[in-house]
């Protein structure tokens, strides 16, 4: 299967590159919102750069590798008010963007001020979903083509994900 193997190296110099990008704009968040799983390592390395708190969510879209028929809560904003606050929504990957924009509109209920996006990686193919005009900042790690990602946080062993013994 052709896929992408990215290190954690090779990831955090595309979140330093893009929080360069986030700070060189006039959004500043109040708060780090990581949609995990994936959302999560991409948003705490975001942190050293934004100096943010992070809350985080977490939505169920896939089982596997396999897309589910629509995205589910697994843990939600039920002990922090968002309203009034500018939100930085995290995630690692736009694939289909079905989770994102299930998330958007969610958040959207609980009037937020502005609410921006960053993707650690985007992927050239059509989406299921689309982002609402309220949002005005879309901060892309990088583009690439619909192959799988497997990152390292998703590795059972860390040392072949890198590449460093042969299998």
């Amino acid at each position: 299967m052709d896929k992408y193997c990215f290190s954690y190296n090779q990831i955090h110099q595309t979140i330093s590159k893009t929080a360069d990008k986030i700070l060189a704009t006039n959004f500043e968040p109040d708060y780090i919102l990581a949609i995990g799983a994936g959302g999560f390592i991409p948003a705490r390395i975001l942190r050293t750069y934004l100096k943010k708190p992070i809350i985080t969510i977490s939505i169920a879209y896939y089982d596997g590798e396999q897309a589910t028929t629509a995205p589910k809560k697994l843990q939600w904003l039920d002990c922090i008010d968002i309203s009034g606050k500018k939100i930085l929504l995290v995630d690692e990957v736009d694939d289909t963007r079905a989770t994102l924009a299930y998330c958007i509109q969610e958040i959207l209920t609980h009037q937020p001020a502005e609410i921006a996006v960053f993707v650690l990686h985007n992927k050239h193919k059509p989406k299921k979903g689309a982002y609402p005009t309220v949002i005005k900042h879309i901060f892309v790690g990088e583009e690439l083509s619909d192959k799988w990602i497997h990152y390292p946080w998703d590795a059972l062993d860390i040392d072949k994900h890198d590449g460093r013994y042969n299998e």
